[in-house]
């Protein structure tokens, strides 16, 4: 993920769920007041890909799904002018380890409180917990209104 050094950058995990699209509008609003920009990343991970056995699918394919996907979620979720405006990283690889690489030297670190699996009245994800006891950046989790 190329960098600017000097600009604030607001990085936000995006994974489709509502507190993750609570998160990205958070994010846009706080790079606003602080003159940064916003870095939307998401993760993708085949389960059981780091097995005994080799993936049965092609790896390129959930890339390129995911990031069609993200690309419609931004403007949904932000509007088609917002979302232009939004940087966007598709990863592969943990959820948590790749949102704390991105975050290095960020301005903040925004996540959902909960992502799309997990028990549904868990007050934080396994993503938030780890990212907030382990960022080197403040990290916001931010709530949806459903929850």
């Amino acid at each position: 993920m190329d960098r600017d050094v000097s600009e604030a950058r607001v990085v936000v995990g995006v994974d489709g769920s509502s507190s993750s699209y609570a998160a990205l509008r958070w994010a846009v609003r706080y790079a606003g007041l602080v003159g940064g920009a916003v870095e939307a990343v998401a993760v993708w991970e085949l389960p059981g890909l780091y097995g005994w056995s080799a993936p049965a699918v092609d790896m390129d394919v959930d890339e390129d799904e995911t990031r069609q996907k993200m690309r419609r979620e931004l403007t949904e979720v932000l509007g088609a002018q917002a979302a232009e405006a939004v940087r966007t990283h598709v990863v592969h690889g943990n959820p948590a380890d790749v949102l704390l690489r991105a975050a290095e030297g960020a301005e903040a670190l925004v996540v959902g409180s909960r992502g799309r699996g997990g028990f549904v009245r868990a007050l934080l994800g396994s993503v938030s917990q780890h990212v907030s006891q382990h960022a080197k950046c403040p990290v916001v989790i931010v709530r949806s209104e459903e929850q």
